[in-house]
């Protein structure tokens, strides 16, 4: 299952959403919201948003095929990155939050596939020319994203609670950030990109613990944030079908 454009990125994430939607799991709600982010790069590339808009379609497609890639090989054999186990095994996690089951596919995606792809894609003409367009990327994320926490809050009533426990614990998952978790990821891919292929390769394996490690964090981030999270994991709405057609109409 690999895209070969954005178009088709489009079309395998809609399969993934309707397959993990109809056996009413989890793991339907970060594709929801991956599609959500996608169609909006879409767009932006359809009006000339970027300053290069085929190199922004390669990216896009090199970037989701790695989560396609991950899932997968989750689904036949379950020997994926570390930081892609974390984000699948968390379908059978219970007492687990809407915003968990999304950070974590985030945490794997961004924190880990992202640097990767961006390097793959840059390899010819490197990194230079495409940082003014990786950084558009931030404000469509941060625009989706914003749609998505009023879906979330429409099934996670006592969410909030999340933000009066984050201002006083540095718990992982009380403080994710995409905009610096995007922002380590070209640092990352800026690091990658200057090594040869046998220590990327490395890299590559040091990067896959370290995010499975923050992915850990988030899955059980202990302290106030623990507490808080067990609390609104239990007052939740978990109608999925509901939850992950509403993060599809975002």
């Amino acid at each position: 299952m690999l895209a070969g454009n954005i178009d088709q990125v489009v079309t395998l994430l809609d399969g993934i959403i309707a397959d993990y939607r109809e056996q009413r799991s989890t793991l339907a709600f970060f594709p929801a919201l991956y599609r959500a982010v996608t169609l909006r790069v879409r767009t932006g590339i359809h009006n000339g948003l970027f300053a290069d808009g085929q190199r922004m379609n390669r990216l896009d497609t090199e970037f989701a095929n790695r989560y396609f890639v991950a899932l997968d090989t989750w689904r036949q054999s379950g020997e994926v990155p570390r930081a892609w186990r974390t984000a699948f095994a968390l379908e059978k996690r219970p007492s687990t939050m809407i915003l968990q089951h999304v950070l974590l596919g985030m945490n794997a995606h961004i924190n880990f596939d992202l640097p990767v792809a961006t390097t793959a894609v840059s390899a010819d003409a490197g990194l230079p020319g495409l940082r003014g367009d990786f950084l558009v990327i931030n404000d469509i994320l941060a625009g989706a994203l914003d749609e998505v926490q009023g879906v979330v809050n429409q099934f996670s009533p006592l969410l909030d609670v999340l933000d009066r426990v984050g201002g006083r614990t540095d718990e992982t998952l009380c403080t994710f950030s995409i905009t610096n978790a995007r922002d380590e990821a070209w640092h990352e891919a800026t690091r990658l990109a200057a090594e040869s292929e046998e220590s990327r390769k490395r890299s590559i394996l040091s990067l896959d613990r370290r995010v499975a490690m923050l992915g850990e964090r988030i899955v059980v981030p202990g302290g106030p944030c623990g507490v808080a999270i067990d609390l609104i994991a239990r007052t939740e709405n978990s109608d999925v079908k509901a939850i992950v057609d509403a993060l599809v109409a975002v």
